[in-house]
């Protein structure tokens, strides 16, 4: 959730930078790529925090002693052209180390003097590049080693800027990395954080240790030490907070990371639905209230919720529905804890890129999957220990905080949980049907060894019945489809090809041990142009 509240602001400033953040860091400058956040993701790797900002960020920004590099992103458009994004010109005279990438070279060398013209013909896929001088970025390579890179680009610099020498180039490219090496300056016109640049990582690490000379002070013990010390100091020595837990990986590290750091002062509010999964609701009372030992309140709301969705098939409106009554109890039971003047939410990096990226703010954010308006409404400041981390960081800081494999590797779980996997009005006797069907399916998958290599794997439960034989008696049943799906974030999914023997054990068995179910479908369909889930 994006919160207007001033504890959100007081985190960052208007442009993301967060303020007095004293840990070394790099800037990036995003020109609009669509690889922008996985050079975050590659710096980070690395072992070296980083930043991502507007391309036009104010260059006071960039002047805070703990930043100590910038990189240019690449981006679609031309730097010759009437609406390019160009940042200010004091950007290159500040006395920092810079990492050109694609229009980020371009960008660069256009401003300090350099020729940027469109190719004869534009460079789109792999390519080879000869190592010309081992300096700087290639301060890992041999001369005239060949590279297997990845270019992407229509555009090509023609002449290079005074100061600058080449340092590699592709057949039809001459300038595919240049330098100035005594204004720590360097170019590239292909990418090296995509896989396909087989050793981007080398790169990438030339500029970081070789040129920047940084420490790898970015790891996950790290990463839990300063965001334990941040809730501490946010909140003070007196205060208590609450958090919203669901047993999703996000919710649950900040619980345990804000339990370190509060302990009793902390308490956990878990509302169950009555929409999750077989068992859930117990098995997050034991995880977090009896092996944790977080001071957790265990809300069961079931009935209330299944009031409120009594008749109602439209699938946003029961979105709507359970995120309101998620919100009214949430509120009751905050209410009654003396002293609760702040709030946790597992907000992620990527949630935070996106309000203050190239793209600008996202038109449409999913309310449900967290307590959107409640620190508005109930006073509350605004905890985020998880703002700078990206999903795998998270799980790592999930490792580093000793916590179990099965919370921090489990598969996502829609908000509303199973009233979007049950089509239709949803009733106890159909979400019963769903549960024991989907406790089935994840079983045999998990036995397979299929689950954590699966982005989602789960149950259906149809709006229809059909007729069926079972012994010599007629039936007229409901039919489970199962979903499986291949994915890296979500955003887009390929099905997932199950073994066929897998497919076959899981319908048999849902057939003959879910009462009400006489058929079983496979849903072979990908994202785009259908969803993940059928609501």
């Amino acid at each position: 959730m994006h919160s207007t509240s001033v504890e959100a602001r007081d985190a960052r400033d208007e442009h993301g930078a967060a303020v007095g953040h004293p840990r070394e860091m790099v800037a990036i400058l995003d020109f609009g790529s669509q690889y922008t956040q996985l050079i975050a993701r590659r710096v980070r790797e690395a072992g070296v925090y980083c930043e991502i900002y507007r391309y036009d960020v104010p260059v006071a920004q960039l002047r805070r002693p703990n930043v100590k590099a910038l990189i240019l992103s690449g981006g679609p458009a031309s730097v010759y052209g009437v609406d390019a994004p160009h940042a200010s010109r004091e950007v290159l005279e500040l006395p920092l180390p810079i990492l050109g990438i694609c229009y980020g070279l371009q960008f660069l060398a256009h401003q300090l003097g350099g020729k940027v013209e469109r190719a004869a013909e534009g460079e789109y896929g792999p390519a080879k590049v000869e190592v010309q001088r081992t300096t700087g970025v290639f301060s890992r390579f041999e001369k005239g080693e060949m590279l297997d890179v990845w270019m992407s680009h229509g555009d090509r610099l023609s002449e290079l800027p005074a100061g600058f020498e080449p340092l590699g180039a592709s057949a039809s490219c001459e300038y595919c990395a240049i330098g100035n090496e005594a204004s720590q300056i360097y170019g590239l016109q292909f990418h090296p954080e995509v896989v396909h640049t087989k050793r981007g990582k080398d790169i990438l690490e030339g500029f970081l240790f070789d040129v920047v000379k940084l420490g790898r002070s970015w790891t996950p013990a790290s990463i839990v030490d300063q965001a334990v010390a941040a809730v501490q100091e946010k909140v003070g020595p007196d205060a208590r907070a609450v958090l919203g837990l669901s047993g999703g990986v996000d919710s649950s590290v900040a619980a345990v990371l804000c339990h370190r750091a509060l302990g009793d002062r902390l308490t956990c509010i878990f509302v169950d639905n009555g929409l999750l999964r077989e068992g859930e609701g117990e098995a997050v009372e034991r995880m977090f209230g009896e092996h944790f030992r977080l001071n957790l309140i265990h809300v069961k709301a079931g009935e209330r919720f299944l009031d409120a969705l009594a008749g109602v098939s439209d699938p946003e409106q029961k979105r709507k529905i359970i995120g309101r009554v998620f919100i009214e109890v949430f509120e009751e039971e905050a209410r009654k804890i003396p002293g609760a003047s702040f709030l946790v939410q597992g907000t992620l990096y990527p949630d935070v890129i996106e309000s203050v990226s190239f793209k600008g703010p996202s038109a449409v954010i999913k309310s449900h999957h967290n307590v959107g308006g409640l620190p508005e409404r109930m006073q509350l400041g605004l905890v985020e220990p998880l703002r700078e981390l990206f999903k795998d960081e998270v799980r790592a800081a999930g490792e580093a905080l000793a916590m179990p494999r099965e919370v921090l590797y489990r598969q996502p779980f829609p908000g509303p949980g199973l009233a979007v996997r049950c089509l239709g009005a949803v009733s106890a006797e159909k979400l019963r049907v769903l549960r024991e069907a989907d406790a089935i399916f994840e079983e045999e998958v998990r036995a397979a060894g299929l689950y954590e290599v699966l982005w989602q794997s789960f149950c259906v439960l149809l709006p229809v019945r059909t007729v069926g034989v079972m012994g010599d008696e007629r039936t007229y049943d409901e039919v489970i489809a199962l979903r499986a799906v291949h994915s890296t974030d979500g955003m887009t999914a390929d099905w997932a090809r199950l073994p066929y023997d897998l497919v076959g054990r899981v319908s048999a068995r849902i057939i003959n041990e879910v009462r009400g179910v006489n058929r079983v479908v496979l849903d072979v369909s990908s994202k785009p142009p259908s969803t993940i889930e059928w609501e």
